[in-house]
């Protein structure tokens, strides 16, 4: 559970926000607003000075946020701006805390130019139920099976043709198609699971 933050509307922004190189790393992780809702969120772009949240809850301009994202633990910072995908917030550390910080993005952003392993994909389970509903934005409904879940996705079994890119719902859970591998496809998530709600016994 995310620990409780104070909730002080000075919107004394820091003019820096764009001082640190924005990098596009991708991260899941989740967030609490000053009302103490937690939700997920994935990062769009992350710097030592500030972040970019895809968020289905926004926070306000002049908001406390509290974070937690994987590799790089928690972070907290004011909301700058809100953005179509969900908010911008600015990261506050010391300067120790925010060299080591530069130095984790820096090792996320390069490890695929530099050949470094993945270190670890989301956990993949597989679901007792396998037996799901996919539903396309024309509303059309078919069964499929899901072949294994992680917190940013999916991958069912299925011989529709489906385009890469389509917005879909697997179950309630809305998603993209990104992949198409022999005998079905792999979705992502529009938001990431909740670490706690992924075992077998996850229904979408």
């Amino acid at each position: 559970m995310l620990s409780a933050l104070q909730t002080p509307r000075t919107a004394a922004f820091p003019a820096e926000r764009r001082r640190h190189h924005r990098m596009k790393v991708v991260l899941l992780g989740r967030y609490m607003l000053p009302n103490r809702m937690e939700y997920p969120c994935q990062t769009i772009d992350i710097s030592p000075g500030g972040v970019h949240l895809a968020a289905p809850a926004k926070a306000k301009p002049g908001d406390r946020v509290i974070a937690y994202l994987e590799h790089l633990g928690r972070i907290e910072g004011t909301c700058v701006r809100t953005t179509m995908e969900g908010f911008a917030m600015t990261i506050t550390a010391t300067s120790r805390k925010r060299e080591k910080f530069t130095a984790q993005l820096t090792w996320l952003a390069n490890r695929e130019e530099l050949g470094l392993p993945e270190d670890r994909r989301h956990e993949r389970v597989v679901p007792r139920n396998p037996r799901s509903i996919l539903t396309m934005d024309d509303g059309l409904e078919y069964v499929v099976r899901i072949v294994d879940i992680s917190l940013s996705g999916a991958a069912f079994s299925s011989d529709l043709d489906l385009p890469i890119n389509a917005s879909v719902r697997i179950g309630s859970t809305p998603a993209r198609i990104v992949r198409r591998f022999d005998g079905g496809y792999a979705a992502e998530f529009r938001f990431p699971l909740s670490a706690d709600l992924l075992d077998e016994n996850l229904e979408l």
